[in-house]
């Protein structure tokens, strides 16, 4: 595979590592993350939902979890949500916090306000190079694409074949940079979803 993805999704749990652990197994260079403050996990109502830090383990919530109600979790998806999460990577990651990790290609968000994090955490990291020395800025263009998902296991599961989908599509193409306006229309057109994309640069 030539590109470097990243899937992005709130808290780096259900979207986001559902197509995570697709694109893994189909042999892409993937890595995932969220964009919130704190790991959001359903809890016994809208009220008291679990939070942990970002960096938290799978495995320690699994564990968690499975002590506080095992009947619960086990019927809401979560603990086999967090068995598969905990087999893809070792804890979610922050995406404003991912300097480390290297420039990617492209990035998948899966929700609207997250699309906007990114883009914005891109600006942002323009303006500070370009700031800093303006040969560094625009030189890798990145390509940040939002598909709709609800956050749900089913609807997650969708998603991720679609982005499985859409990332192949990238894959064969010369050059994304010049093929990417016809690229999303055949994707609306055969798959009956609007994207929203922007393209930024490193």
């Amino acid at each position: 595979m030539k590109l470097r993805y990243a899937m992005v999704c709130s808290s780096n749990q259900n979207r986001s590592m559902e197509a995570h652990s697709l694109l893994k197994k189909q042999g892409f260079d993937v890595s995932s993350y969220g964009t919130g403050t704190h790991v959001k996990l359903p809890g016994p109502s809208i009220r008291e939902p679990n939070i942990y830090e970002f960096g938290t383990p799978y495995k320690q919530m699994f564990d968690e979890l499975h002590r506080k109600d095992p009947n619960l979790y086990k019927r809401n998806g979560i603990l086999n949500m967090l068995k598969r999460n905990s087999g893809v990577k070792l804890a979610p990651q922050r995406w404003q916090d991912n300097a480390a990790d290297g420039v990617f290609d492209v990035v998948l968000t899966f929700e609207e306000k997250v699309f906007d994090v990114v883009v914005e955490v891109a600006v942002t990291t323009i303006t500070r190079a370009d700031l800093h020395n303006r040969e560094q800025a625009l030189l890798k263009p990145v390509l940040i694409i939002n598909l709709e998902v609800k956050d749900n296991h089913e609807e997650a599961a969708t998603g991720a074949r679609l982005t499985l989908d859409l990332c192949e599509e990238l894959e064969a193409t010369e050059s994304w940079a010049d093929n990417i306006d016809e690229i999303v229309s055949a994707f609306e057109r055969r798959h009956h979803r609007k994207l929203l994309y922007s393209v930024s640069f490193y």
